[in-house]
């Protein structure tokens, strides 16, 4: 297409300012970029270009660029039409001038470099832009953020590339092109780099939307064959703020307005018309604006005096209210010390009275001339932090007294946690009295915490109730003086209650009631008495070292040890099989005495060695003496049962 840049100066950069508004009420106006005529001298070429009106965002360019066919184009042979990405966005630049460009020299070494310097940094969105006929050519961009550091490929926005003289594009120039015939991006480089063969074509281009404020845009152009050279455009987008000011419902004409930009930059001034309304029409579509109700003499604003305006999606509407001054108003705020707002809060000014609302304000009407202290209630859980100076009314002021300001501290918090074992126990009543009796009550959470939150200075006593199955293992009850601070770690210890039980047994392990057994330990001593079928037990024993004794019946012996110790711990054991064996006494009973033979009675034989008579009469009577004491001992283990 070398032939054709000689007419068209083929190669195009398109920078697009877009800010679009905040409310889409209508559709944007678009402005192509006007252009003062290229000056200088090839190698130091200077112009400058306004991308926007209002607010002006103008740059100034120099490029060391070569001469020949460079300068300012109008646009009336070569445009991006509304078929292209940026056209459609934007709309045709046709009959819109671009600017012209080449090489510092006709060699791949000598780059021309083109900086764009603007006024003022670019809006943070909605701004665009484009290389065009970027074949046998390559551009490396470079851009300088406002706060200096250069922008990276996502904050340059690449929004693709495209060829404006493929066949189909709607309302396209004359040229011929191929839809596939377009620039590639390097975001490692930041770099476009035309076709691959580095051949003359038509139409090649790209695009992008950055999104962050530039202060300057550099674009480094190199030849890679052939005599090329490139286009650039601005294009900007505008939308408009409407509003009204009423008087207590009733149009305000005449009200002074005024509109400043995301830099604190004054952008614009209006009053309103005989109907209260106003306008700001043909504003670059950012966010940031502001506008500002002046009020006349004698009104106040019943609302805010500022109004925020994002004009990046569309327009804006921002209205306002007022009413008269009679005579004086006074208003201010209630925070606490993080700036929050406190609703509620009785304010007391020159015997009136008012209470402020969800964003902590407040506001008298009518303060009379004088001085006046200004007094706030303070709530419960707060202490004065910043009480602002008294109130003078001058004598014939009809000027509005703001900021009269109180600030508050929130009151010291006490906070604990009821613990067994190391656990949380939740559900525990945790009771505190303060200054005057007053009681507050609260119950542990499923971590075993529990706070008081915002207590007024003074002493506390601070109340555990054990809960069921529980003893205390710390002291119930904690005193603690609040101060200016949070008090943490007010913390309590609880013990799980046991048990111990057991059975009494006979040797043969049938059970034996009424059996006594002796429990000593924390506490009086206990006797447990053992159940029909053996069994005895103590529950709810707290922690500690407890002594099981034995108490044999009368007539029976324990088997093993009658006395053992056992421990309960904080955990709440229960100590089971504490079991004890007890005996009936065997009695054995002596048979009776018999006498012995007289000597030299009898026949004189020698006692018989067989079974005679008086052989069998002593194995009866040894009969008889076992037979007697197995009665008496089946008689006394009856009697041990039954006792």
């Amino acid at each position: 297409m070398h032939s054709r840049r000689s007419g068209i100066l083929a190669g195009a950069i398109v920078l697009v300012a877009v800010l679009v508004g905040a409310l889409p009420a209508a559709a944007a106006t678009t402005s192509w970029a006007t252009w003062q005529p290229l000056a200088g001298v090839g190698g130091a070429f200077t112009t400058t270009v306004q991308v926007a009106a209002q607010p002006a965002l103008t740059a100034t360019m120099t490029s060391d660029s070569r001469a020949g066919q460079v300068g300012v184009i109008s646009g009336a042979s070569t445009w991006l039409s509304e078929g292209t990405p940026i056209g459609a966005k934007y709309g045709s630049s046709l009959n819109q001038p671009y600017l012209n460009l080449r090489p510092k020299a006709d060699n791949a070494t000598s780059p021309s470099t083109t900086t764009y310097s603007f006024a003022e940094p670019t809006p943070t969105s909605g701004w665009a832009f484009a290389l065009g006929d970027i074949d046998a050519d390559a551009v490396r961009i470079q851009a300088v953020a406002a706060d200096g550091h250069v922008l990276t490929a996502g904050e340059l926005g690449f929004r693709g590339g495209f060829n404006y003289c493929a066949p189909g594009i709607v309302g396209k120039p004359s040229c011929t092109g191929v839809a596939t015939d377009v620039p590639t991006w390097d975001t490692a480089t930041l770099t476009l780099t035309g076709n691959a063969a580095a051949a003359d074509t038509n139409g090649a281009a790209a695009w992008f939307e950055p999104s962050t404020p530039i202060s300057s845009l550099s674009l480094i152009f190199t030849r890679r064959s052939g005599l090329p050279v490139y286009q650039t455009w601005f294009v900007s987008q505008a939308n408009g703020i409407t509003g009204s000011v009423t008087d207590t419902g009733v149009a305000a004409p005449g009200v002074a307005l005024t509109l400043t930009d995301a830099n604190g930059t004054v952008v614009g001034n209006t009053t309103t018309a005989a109907d209260g309304t106003y306008s700001f029409p043909g504003y670059v579509a950012a966010d940031g604006y502001t506008v500002r109700v002046t009020p006349p003499a004698g009104k106040i604003p019943t609302g805010p005096t500022t109004v925020p305006a994002n004009l990046s999606a569309g327009d804006a509407v921002a209205n306002f209210t007022l009413r008269d001054i009679v005579p004086v108003a006074v208003s201010g705020r209630v925070t606490d010390t993080t700036g929050a707002p406190i609703a509620g809060v009785t304010v007391t000014i020159a015997g009136q009275t008012t209470t402020t609302d969800s964003d902590g304000r407040y506001l008298f009407d009518q303060i009379p001339v004088g001085t006046h202290p200004a007094i706030i209630t303070t709530p419960a859980g707060y202490t004065l932090d910043l009480v602002p100076p008294p109130v003078v009314v001058p004598a014939g002021s009809e000027d509005p007294i703001g900021d009269v300001d109180f600030r508050l501290a929130e009151s010291p918090d006490l906070s604990g946690a009821v613990r067994s074992n190391g656990a949380g126990v939740a559900g525990v009543t945790v009771t505190a009295v303060g200054p005057g009796g007053v009681t507050l009550t609260r119950v542990t959470d499923a971590s075993g915490a529990y706070s008081f939150p915002r207590l007024a200075a003074g002493d506390y006593e601070i109340t555990m109730t054990p809960p069921s199955g529980f003893v205390a293992a710390s002291p119930v009850t904690r005193s603690e003086q609040v101060a200016a601070t949070d008090i943490a770690n007010v913390d309590f210890e609880l013990a799980r209650l046991g048990a111990i039980d057991g059975t009494v047994r006979d040797a043969g392990g049938a059970p034996v009631a009424d059996v006594v057994v002796t429990v000593t330990g924390a506490g009086a001593p206990q006797q447990l008495t053992s159940d029909a079928d053996g069994t005895f037990g103590l529950g709810a024993l707290p922690p500690g070292t407890y002594t099981l004794t034995v108490v044999p019946p009368t007539g029976s012996s324990v088997v093993g040890a009658a006395t053992r110790t056992v421990v309960i711990t904080a955990a709440g054991e229960v100590v089971g099989e504490q079991d004890f064996t007890v005996v009936v006494d065997v009695v054995v009973v002596p048979p009776d005495p018999t006498d012995p033979p007289a000597n030299g009675g009898g026949n004189g034989a020698l006692p018989a060695t067989g079974l005679g008579p008086e052989t069998l009469a002593w194995a009866a009577g040894g009969a008889a003496i076992l037979i007697l004491g197995v009665a008496l001992l089946i008689v006394a283990r009856r009697r041990s049962r039954r006792q």
